[in-house]
């Protein structure tokens, strides 16, 4: 037996790593775990290439909890270490990886969003174990290894009396580490971390019930055995080729992924690339809605199969973050802190791959299928008009298969809504106005007047509407998009022929005087000549203060404090209306007074405007009138 000193200059190095290398100490598990698939797959290669002249067999990574010994045992079936490596890899290689890690991180560690350090796991033991030891056996000829740590730089390495290959590891846990002894915990904390890892792992056995034989007579008991309990699958949709992958895989993968999600994605994106970077993945499209939501089940990040994080900010575009899947790489930096990965020249091109590889998709789908990409639209829009907004990239492309519906439920493109509305919504300057609405219930009246005038009206609702509209316009000097509430119809689009007004401006000055005095100053009143038969009274909101408002809400919208100030509302009164000269011809001030609190109060209700206490005075006094 020979005992030593490990040679760090950090002379109490272990209680630093179990203060400052994670926040998380479950994070052991994952670590010992991929040490053993590490060490299993190399064997495999040696074997390959002919260096290792042994038999690879079955290897499985096995964990066994001791609850009453107080231990946790991590066997794998993989290279094995002679006495020479365990001294080399655990005494030299792993502590001094660790004492680097730890004069730069120390200060910092917990707080640095740190993602993962593959590499340099083997210590993270001492962060749940008093005391480690390991078991190993090398592949070649040379004798077992036996090495023990308690928590010191002082370590013991004797002989082994183990036969078989590979390498155990015992981890006598501290006592407050106690909760690691639970079958449940280890359970749980596997099917995290290691639910694709690329070798079997067993963790303890269950009961099977064996098929009944066809001549079995039938008071036949069906026999059980017990069976090896594989926590994981190997062999993940994402490693595999789409060609070898159905449509029923791909969503069983998704259920896989995440048991607790009852409805099936509308569609999903296999990534695969191999230069200049390594990527592979998959990415799904849930029905997502208008509400933008916090997504629960987000999209996660492996490394070679090794669950890493589900915070992948940064390494996918900010758009799709409200997606869901996998997305797998060697080539993402995990010992970096997020603000150094945003800033890492091999994660922008993986970002930058997966947005153009995302719109080309969304492009094929449009082409191939058109009807049924616009049946999901709703579904999808948010994430796809988010994208529009924050990635160039995205929004350059986007034009092939971003569509704008109308209130009938017809679909267009940009280009599409450009060459079907020019003829009937060009305006006097020239300018292609398309009018919107937000809601479709809300806005009817001003929606059906401009649907007689045989204009086309959009239905957009998303709550980032006002900032893409911006952006579309500023990109097209020749279009404008205008809410249907935002003026009467003849100033939405204005043509050459102008109404006259049937009041002299004399008389329209006496008006406009009368109604001041009943108006609430909330209001702006603009007199106009429209169509006699057009409503007397309509309520509109003036599209670039409700647009600014709406953008400062939402975040953005360049005007300080805008989202905080109060509505404002024109109200535009028609001029050739009967009511106009009502109100204008009344002499008795009480008559005139309930005439126009009237018809204001009937041009809020139809702006969803009129509520408490105003709403119960409208209907009293509406009763009143019809006595």
């Amino acid at each position: 037996m020979t005992t030593g000193k490990i040679n760090v200059s950090v002379e109490n190095i272990f209680p630093l790593i179990k203060k400052f290398l994670y926040s998380d100490h479950e994070i052991f598990l994952r670590e010992l775990v991929s040490n053993g698939t590490d060490a299993t797959l190399k064997l495999k290669h040696l074997i390959s290439i002919g260096e290792a002249k042994v038999e690879y067999g079955n290897p499985v990574i096995e964990i066994k909890v001791d609850k009453e010994g107080k231990k946790i045992h991590i066997i794998d079936q993989g290279l094995g270490m002679t006495a020479d490596e365990v001294e080399k890899y655990i005494n030299q290689v792993a502590f001094s990886g660790a004492e680097e890690f730890l004069d730069k991180y120390k200060d910092s560690a917990k707080d640095s969003g740190i993602i993962g350090h593959f590499g340099l796991g083997f210590y993270s033991a001492f962060m749940v174990a008093e005391k480690v030891e390991i078991i190993t056996k090398s592949y070649k000829d040379e004798p077992a290894a036996h090495w023990t740590c308690d928590g010191s730089p002082e370590f013991t390495l004797e002989p082994a009396d183990k036969t078989s290959r590979g390498t155990e590891i015992i981890l006598h846990i501290a006592e407050d580490s106690l909760e690691f002894l639970e079958d449940s915990k280890i359970s749980g904390l596997l099917n995290k971390y290691n639910k694709f890892m690329p070798i079997p792992i067993k963790f303890g056995s269950r009961t099977e019930t064996l098929p009944k034989p066809e001549d079995a007579p039938e008071d036949y008991i069906n026999e059980t055995v017990e069976v090896d309990n594989i926590i994981n699958n190997p062999n993940p949709a994402w490693t595999k080729q789409p060609s070898e992958l159905s449509e029923e895989d791909y969503k069983n993968f998704y259920r896989e992924l995440y048991p607790m999600q009852f409805e099936d994605p509308l569609f999903n994106i296999h990534l695969n690339v191999d230069y200049p970077f390594n990527l592979t993945g998959i990415l799904y499209f849930p029905k997502l809605g208008s509400d933008m939501q916090i997504q629960k089940d987000k999209i996660q990040l492996y490394q070679n199969q090794v669950y890493v994080t589900d915070n992948v900010e940064g390494i996918v575009p900010e758009f799709l973050t409200m997606l869901k899947g996998v997305i797998d790489s060697p080539d993402i930096p995990l010992n970096v802190s997020r603000s150094g990965l945003q800033a890492d020249g091999a994660v922008k091109k993986i970002s930058n791959y997966i947005t153009r590889k995302v719109a080309d998709k969304l492009k094929a789908l449009f082409n191939e299928n058109r009807a049924d990409f616009e049946a999901k639209w709703n579904d999808i829009k948010i994430v796809l008009e988010y994208g529009m907004l924050s990635e160039d990239k995205f929004y350059e492309k986007a034009g092939a298969f971003v569509l704008y519906p109308t209130v009938d439920d017809k679909y267009f493109t940009l280009e599409e809504l450009k060459e079907n509305l020019k003829e009937n919504q060009t305006d006097k300057d020239g300018k292609l106005v398309i009018l919107y609405a937000g809601n479709k219930d809300a806005q009817h009246s001003y929606i059906e007047t401009a649907k007689e005038k045989g204009y086309e009206v959009l239905l957009l609702d998303s709550p980032i509407i006002s900032h893409l509209i911006q952006k579309i316009e500023g990109d097209n000097k020749d279009v404008t998009f205008v809410r249907v509430d935002s003026d009467h119809i003849d100033n939405l689009i204005k043509k050459d022929e102008n109404t006259i007004s049937k009041l002299s401006d004399e008389e329209k000055e006496t008006l406009k005087t009368s109604l001041e005095a009943y108006i609430p100053k909330a209001y702006s009143v603009q007199l106009e000549a429209m169509d006699s038969q057009a409503a007397p009274f309509i309520i509109t909101q003036p599209e670039f203060m409700r647009r600014m408002k709406e953008m400062s809400q939402s975040g953005g919208g360049g005007m300080f404090g805008m989202g905080n100030m109060p509505e404002m509302y024109n109200l535009v009164v028609n001029t050739n209306s009967d009511l106009a000269t009502s109100i204008l011809n009344t002499e008795d001030k009480t008559h005139q007074e309930h005439l126009v609190k009237q018809a204001l109060d009937l041009a809020k209700l139809s702006q969803n405007l009129l509520k408490g206490e105003a709403l119960t005075a409208f209907v009293k006094r509406s009763f009143e009138m019809i006595k």
